[in-house]
């Protein structure tokens, strides 16, 4: 692609790994004595970390980051700390080079992270527990009082993607783009000039949501979870935005781990995700309001099949 203003992901990934050091580096806090606790084997490491994306690695988070891992960190009787990368990428990069061992990915990032850091899909949020039901839509706001009112306005305006790995953020609004204007390219809707008159990436989805609201940008899209909770916190009104248009279902991100862990470790995490009932992180961490009654069922790799199409028409390989 050319011509863009990239949030760019590669630079991100290089600062994340300057400032690790074998995992005693800035974020991770070093490693700590193994846990004297009888009931730990002996092949468990002494540590587990979290690694998490731009748009839940935010102070506004940081309470529920805390929770979750606290409570890991008791269930299973080791240390479990965090570490939040500056970009898609550099999560999976994390995983790859054993700098963590927990992620939830956004889709498009687990399939990436599957194919490059051998990671296992583990937990997938669910409403009511019902997996058939659990996914998320990509939708595209503007400023409220836009004269922008559907898909087909957007020719000629300013917008920003969110990252260029994030599947609500940057491969949903392409396809959905590529299916409103048949014939066009993903390289069209990331060139300056092209379709948009300005493109870019902000990096996190909150950062487009407050771009559109600000008027910097004319259209962003956002993934529908965390306009939810943006809401649901009031850091955003639905005052402030409209809605113009939203794409079909994306199943939802596994939360996982790196496969090459002990399985007794493994399967430990994940009888703890399974039994976590904490709603207020479900609800403002998540983005699920308790109406829906959110909770983890068990995930695999073959739900993210429709990803992986998705990948592939987006940006053939």
């Amino acid at each position: 692609m050319k011509n863009l203003k990239l949030h760019k992901a590669f630079p991100g990934v290089l600062v994340f790994l300057a400032v690790l050091a074998g995992r005693g580096g800035l974020f991770a806090g070093g490693q700590q004595a193994k846990s004297s606790t009888p009931s730990v084997p002996a092949n468990w490491p002494a540590e587990l970390v979290m690694c998490y994306l731009p748009n839940e690695a935010t102070e506004e988070f940081a309470e529920y980051r805390s929770g979750i891992q606290g409570d890991l960190s008791a269930a299973l009787g080791i240390k479990v700390t965090e570490i939040n990368a500056a970009d898609y990428n550099a999560v999976v990069e994390a995983m790859r080079t054993k700098h963590a061992d927990i992620a939830s990915f956004g889709p498009v990032t687990y399939v990436q992270a599957v194919e490059r850091a051998g990671v296992e899909a583990m937990v997938i949020v669910a409403p009511f527990g019902d997996k058939s039901q659990a996914g998320y839509t990509s939708k595209i706001i503007v400023k409220a009082g836009s004269p922008i009112k559907n898909i087909r306005d957007l020719r000629g305006k300013t917008f920003a993607f969110v990252d260029p790995s994030s599947t609500s953020g940057n491969y949903v609004p392409t396809l959905e783009l590529m299916n409103a204007f048949p014939g066009m390219t993903n390289e069209d809707f990331h060139t300056n000039g092209t379709f948009f008159s300005s493109v870019s990436f902000s990096g996190r989805h909150q950062n487009g949501i407050q771009a559109v609201i600000n008027g910097d940008v004319d259209a962003a899209p956002v993934a529908s979870d965390i306009l939810d909770g943006e809401l649901a916190a009031g850091r955003v009104k639905e005052s402030d935005f409209v809605v113009i248009h939203q794409s079909p279902l994306i199943p939802n991100a596994p939360i996982s781990i790196r496969k090459d862990l002990p399985e007794d470790l493994k399967a430990k995490v994940k009888q703890f995700f399974l039994g976590y009932k904490n709603q207020d992180y479900f609800t403002y961490m998540l983005g699920w309001p308790p109406e829906r009654k959110p909770e983890f069922v068990e995930a695999n790799d073959r739900d993210l099949d429709y990803v992986r199409d998705l990948m592939a028409k987006v940006i053939p390989r």
